[in-house]
């Protein structure tokens, strides 16, 4: 396959050739059609379900076939909770439809909670012999939206706690391996997260996948842009030939996924509130509501910054053909446009990491905003540097310039670690009672520059030698009511926390090595505390593989996380050092990463530069059994290595 992929065709990295599963399928002329299930559960209790199954049977042939249909729903336990059996025939060069519905007693409903999945099982026989065999997971779960109650997940409440994510994998780039799009939605998950914004494209079938068997929930998009291009050579060249056919591959392939609740038709569309636009997106919802009526349908809206000197309520129009309505950034007009328009169900389909407090409040007052999707979840490569900060006499203005590469806007970074704003958020979120940050030094005279997407340069870290006696800017993050300060056994200070000062306690402290605590009171009682201490110089380096044993798959990955430790043992959050790897067993390094966003270098490469103290080295499983030994060294410190297994 050689792709000729030239010119400036996407606002992020999009990647090249094929970076997705690909497979050949070889049917019976008799055979159940591609994306030829489709899954229903329009009654939902849980003392039953109503389960719909619908089925397209596909005869190729010259001739009407007979042929006994065989349907099946099988638990997670692998037994079947349901049956039918019918015999029917299909007409010559014909599509034949099937529609059975099943009542599921006492189902296990799917949740974000509790991610409880069925299996639907076609078989088509015929003279006792098998002529096609298909299978689709779904779930059992009802989903409900309304200004009044918001959403409602088998009738609960949910508040959606979302992250835009582009296609990437970070060092791996576009390549949708199996374990790389399981393992994001995981850290997602891992993080706080219970939905994700697939920006701007259909994911792969693998994340979605992952999403269905962890309990993720998604907003599901498919376009950019329509007619009018965002870059010269993107796909609004192929719009009109192509919407149709892309749309419709989504929307088949994706409507069994009990994670996708809703569908989304486009992201800050140009043409959005201008009479074709308006007739585009009518084409759009039309077309996902032949397909499936089950999920609403929204496209992200924004201000006319494309447009300047519009008013915002020309958006209106746009806004009144949508069932759920998307704002990119507009928080502070969602009361003022509730008052306008009290049947809007609103969602932020877009945020930025420094109005979290902002967004979620309005999420948690207001029934009628049923969540937030932070700009962006994690990482992801190109838009490069949109989230950066910097002194104000920085020779670049809106973006860095090269060799940086990643966006570094993300709550969490391309290895997967929380960023200073993952940690505000936690606060935000209630999963966390208090966090501690320290901000890094400022050059004398000058004022730091914190881009729109961007967080302040704060660290967990009390490693700033060189800066002894001057004043370092500490800020906690609590819902406590107040926070106490102590340097080395010597209280700095204490200062109430409210929702007034957004859950923000800042400090002015003179540094000095030792140990910085933080400690939430409330009612004068201590809840929770946290530490920071100064740590030794590098003496060790420790590796820890994400997994024991991983499978003989070209498709498994080992995830290796470096981290430098003092002697004490304690992660060095400053430490830059050059580290290599030796791979024994065979294996193949799929790539190395550090997470610095200007650091760009071959992600190929056994040799890398920690950043933060930590790195990361990804090794290609093959479909031989063996073992995995990872060796990390970096000159004058104590070597690591671990292994993993690796399992037919």
């Amino acid at each position: 396959v050689r792709v000729n992929n030239d010119g400036k065709n996407s606002r992020w990295y999009s990647g090249s050739g094929i970076y997705r599963s690909v497979k050949l399928l070889k049917t019976n002329p008799v055979h159940v059609d591609m994306w030829g299930i489709y899954i229903t559960t329009p009654e939902v209790s849980k003392e039953k379900a109503g389960v719909q199954i619908e089925t397209w049977i596909k005869n190729r042939g010259n001739e009407p076939q007979g042929f006994d249909l065989k349907i099946d729903v099988i638990n997670k336990n692998g037994e079947i909770v349901s049956q039918k059996r019918l015999n029917k025939e299909t007409g010559a060069d014909e599509i034949f439809t099937n529609l059975w519905k099943t009542e599921i007693k006492n189902p296990v409903l799917w949740s974000t909670e509790a991610p409880e999945l069925y299996k639907a099982r076609i078989t088509l026989i015929k003279d006792g012999n098998v002529l096609d065999q298909a299978e689709e997971t779904f779930g059992i779960r009802s989903i409900s939206f309304s200004p009044e109650k918001g959403f409602l997940l088998n009738g609960e409440n949910v508040l959606l706690k979302g992250g835009c994510m582009h296609h990437d994998n970070g060092p791996l780039g576009s390549a949708a391996f199996k374990a790389a799009e399981y393992r994001r939605v995981k850290t997602m998950k891992d993080n706080g997260f219970n939905a994700i914004r697939t920006a701007h494209n259909p994911p792969s079938k693998y994340f979605l996948d992952a999403c269905d068997e962890l309990g993720m929930l998604v907003l599901d998009e498919s376009f950019d842009h329509w007619q009018r291009p965002k870059n010269p050579e993107d796909y609004n060249r192929f719009f009109d030939e192509w919407w149709e056919r892309d749309l419709e591959a989504m929307v088949l392939r994706d409507r069994n996924h009990p994670s996708v609740i809703i569908w989304s038709i486009g992201n800050e569309i140009n043409e959005r509130a201008d009479s074709s636009g308006l007739e585009i997106a009518r084409m759009l919802k039309a077309k996902i509501l032949e397909m499936d009526k089950t999920r609403p349908v929204t496209q992200a809206i924004c201000e006319f910054w494309d447009h300047p000197g519009k008013p915002w309520d020309e958006t209106a129009p746009a806004f009144e053909q949508m069932d759920i309505h998307g704002y990119n950034y507009q928080w502070a007009r969602y009361e003022s446009d509730h008052e306008k328009y009290p049947e809007r169900v609103m969602i932020g389909t877009e945020s930025v990491p420094k109005e979290a407090f902002e967004n979620w409040k309005m999420v948690e007052n207001h029934p009628y905003v049923i969540g937030d999707f932070v700009w962006t979840g994690m990482d992801y490569l190109g838009e490069s540097g949109i989230g950066n900060s910097r002194p104000d006499n920085a020779e670049w203005g809106f973006l860095p310039p090269w060799p940086w590469f990643n966006s570094y806007c993300g709550d969490v970074s391309i290895l997967g670690y929380k960023k200073p704003q993952m940690y505000y958020r936690d606060v935000v979120w209630r999963n966390s009672k208090l966090e501690m940050l320290v901000h890094a030094p400022i050059p004398g005279g000058r004022t730091e520059i914190v881009s729109y997407w961007g967080w302040p340069e704060e660290w967990k870290s009390w490693n700033w030698a060189g800066n002894e006696g001057n004043f370092l800017q500490v800020h906690v993050y609590t819902r406590a009511e107040k926070v106490r300060l102590e340097l080395n056994g010597q209280v700095i200070g204490e200062k109430e926390v409210s929702e007034e000062t957004k859950l923000t306690a800042t400090f002015e402290v003179p540094y000095q090595p030792g140990e910085l605590v933080a400690v939430a009171l409330d009612n004068g009682e201590e809840i929770a505390r946290q530490v920071l201490k100064t740590t030794g110089e590098p003496a060790a380096i420790k590796i820890t593989s994400e997994k024991d044993q991983i499978g003989a798959n070209p498709d498994c990955l080992a995830y290796f996380n470096v981290e430098i430790l003092d002697e004490n043992g304690l992660l060095i959050p400053n430490a830059q050092i050059p580290v290599d790897f030796e791979i024994e067993g065979g294996y193949k390094l799929q790539a190395v990463a550090n997470g610095n966003p200007s650091d760009m270098k071959s992600f190929h490469s056994p040799h890398v530069n920690t950043f933060r103290g930590r790195c990361q080295l990804i090794v290609r499983s093959s479909d031989k059994a063996g073992e995995i030994k990872v060796t990390a060294k970096s000159n004058g410190l104590k070597a690591g290595e671990t292994i993993v297994e690796v399992v037919k």
